[in-house]
């Protein structure tokens, strides 16, 4: 601002003083030059006779008598063909710049001139006009420029200083710290200060004000996520009470179910226990659903990233559901791939399994197809079927546990609309994501992309596995039953129940059983057997809080009790996610109830051989 004010009023002022001084200075010229004129004129009308006369002394005194006018510095007089007669300049004082008049003498005869004569004017009173006149502009300059200084501070502190003071308020402001300016200044100023000050003051009352309605939604999202994960617990804890509680009979029914099978050869009475196994297989398949879901909420199930053909899973997948879907009187198409894929051979398999088992479930007529190819970095899985298809507004749900679009519409057995959900989160664990498109009649698609990766160059080499995996938390179903014949086998469950029918399948098998309900008479027995048992097989809850892996531990600290030798095997119905984290980290092998007794001679069996290192034996 104080350029702004001094610059146009410095050149402004230059410019008139500059006008000003040369007309000043060119009218003193003038005038010097007008008594030049004048002082001429007297001399030539003096020096007419003493031309005519050509008195050279008359006009030397001439010449003489002009010099003593003001400021006149020479005179000389010329005859008619420019000789100087006369010569006078003064002597006495500094001879400065000058200004000539040559005035004409007119002759008293028939000539035209009788000569003339020059008059040099002295300048020294313009020069010292001009200094005169360049003080007074240098003092009047400086008296503006002072007077303009002056003004432009006092508009500086009326105007600049606030609006900078403004200017600093609003950054603080926009910051998000609150803001206020002092009223001052000029009006138009003071005018935006309580504007200002108004907007500052009502963004501080709106922060505030949302400030206090993000606490409470914060809050009330907390509460509402406390409730939610109260909610989630008690879901699970239920889910895992009815789970065991429902296993337990259904696991003492299995036993008995094969104890009554055994040496009967009454067709009728074979048929009904045949119903009563399949019943007891849907009930399974139900409880398997809640168990891999508890499972998931566990975190038992981790990755075990490796490289491995693809093909290894298709094959498994086709000889798992290709008879399934002959029953049905459907086509399963599971087309051959060279590619390889990094992930978790187990997790994958599970994947696609529950993938093809719902296609099977709700496709009438036509088939189910399972298909790999290569896209990018990775290799996208997909299975396609033929089924009935789900309504758009159905699709984005499910995936949601327990959620089923028309479980009538559905072939076989009913499910709890858990297969879906396990896949999804599967696949999470798996860093992808199931992808479903499905029209309604024609069929679904749900596709998946892993990892793609690369097959050994050496011939015959073998997939790079990951990080061994913890014993399995349920056995492949056994193709053949087995003999446990010589073995001698400790059993321990908390339920004379099922007590009862191990002892009843076990020994039917050709086994020694020793049971016990507790760890105080597995302990006893302990003190009175002559070696220990090839085999421990026991519950994991048993009474008064006692579990089947502390029971293990004080059989293996006892002195008569079980060593490295004795294999152990946990059956348990128990699907609480603290629990599977304690049998996942214990490393004992485990089945979930209900066990089918030739699927706990082949799992007792396995172990046998596992602590012998020789292969098990199929009856």
């Amino acid at each position: 601002m104080l350029l702004l004010a001094v610059l146009p009023a410095t050149l402004a002022m230059m410019g008139a003083i500059g006008v000003l001084m040369r007309q000043y200075l060119d009218g003193m010229t003038d005038l010097v030059r007008a008594n030049a004129q004048a002082v001429g004129l007297q001399l030539a009308t003096a020096a007419q006779a003493p031309l005519a006369q050509t008195d050279r002394r008359a006009l030397l005194r001439l010449a003489h008598s002009g010099i003593s006018q003001p400021h006149v510095q020479q005179v000389q007089v010329w005859s008619d063909d420019g000789e100087i007669l006369a010569n006078a300049e003064t002597q006495d004082r500094v001879r400065g710049e000058g200004l000539r008049v040559v005035v004409p003498v007119p002759a008293a005869d028939a000539r035209p001139l009788a000569g003339q004569v020059m008059v040099e004017m002295g300048l020294d009173a313009v020069a010292s006009a001009r200094r005169t006149v360049w003080l007074n502009v240098l003092l009047a300059l400086g008296a503006s420029l002072l007077g303009v200084i002056l003004a432009a501070g006092w508009a500086a502190r009326r105007i600049s200083a606030p609006i900078r003071r403004l200017a600093r308020a609003v950054d603080r402001l926009g910051a998000g710290e609150e803001a206020h300016v002092q009223i001052e200044g000029a009006a138009e100023v003071r005018r935006l200060q309580h504007g200002f000050n108004a907007t500052a003051h009502a963004l501080a009352e709106g922060r505030r004000l949302l400030q206090s309605r993000i606490e409470t939604a914060t809050a009330e999202l907390a509460r509402k996520n406390a409730q939610l994960e109260v909610a989630s617990q008690a879901k699970t804890r239920l889910l895992a009470a009815a789970s065991h509680d429902l296993r337990q009979p259904l696991h003492a029914l299995t036993l008995f179910a094969d104890g009554l099978a055994n040496g009967e050869t009454d067709a009728g009475k074979l048929q009904r226990i045949a119903h009563i196994r399949e019943c007891v297989e849907s009930l399974d398949r139900l409880f398997l659903e809640l168990l891999n879901l508890s499972q998931l909420d566990a975190g038992v199930l981790q990755p075990q990233w490796a490289d491995f053909p693809l093909d290894s899973v298709f094959d498994e997948i086709s000889r798992n559901f290709r008879p399934v879907a002959e029953q049905q009187e459907l086509r399963l198409v599971v087309r051959k791939t060279e590619l390889w894929v990094r992930c978790d051979q187990v997790m994958l398999t599970r994947v696609l399994s529950n993938l093809v088992s719902n296609s099977l479930r709700h496709t009438v007529h036509g088939g189910v197809l399972v298909a790999a190819r290569r896209r990018g970095r990775g290799v996208r899985v997909e299975v396609w079927d033929t089924g009935i298809g789900i309504a758009p507004e159905h699709q984005p749900r499910v995936f949601e546990e327990f959620y089923q679009v028309d479980p009538q519409q559905s072939r076989g057995t009913r499910g709890m609309g858990l297969g879906l959900a396990t896949v999804q989160r599967l696949a999470r664990l798996l860093n992808t994501r199931a992808e479903l498109h499905s029209v309604p009649g024609q069929g679904t698609r749900v596709r998946m992309l892993v990892r793609a990766a690369h097959p050994p160059a050496q011939a015959g080499a073998r997939p790079v596995r990951g990080p061994a995996r913890p014993p399995p938390l349920a056995l492949a179903p056994p193709v053949g039953d087995v003999r446990l014949d010589g073995l001698r086998i400790l059993v321990i469950d908390d339920e004379a129940g099922i007590l009862e029918g191990l002892q009843v399948a076990l020994g039917a098998s050709g086994a020694t059983v020793l049971a016990a309900q507790c760890r105080d008479e597995a302990l006893a027995l302990a003190d009175a057997w002559a070696a220990p048992p090839d085999v421990v097989v026991s519950d994991l809850l048993l009474r008064a809080g006692d579990n089947g892996l502390a029971v293990l531990a004080a059989l293996r600290q006892h002195p008569r009790g079980i060593g490295a030798g004795t294999a152990c095997l946990l059956v348990t119905g128990e699907t609480q996610p603290e629990r599977l984290r304690e049998v996942a980290a214990a490393g004992v092998a485990v089945l979930y109830k209900p066990v089918s007794p030739r699927l706990l001679r082949q799992a007792i069996q396995a172990q046998v051989a596992a602590r012998s290192g020789q292969p098990a034996r199929e009856a």
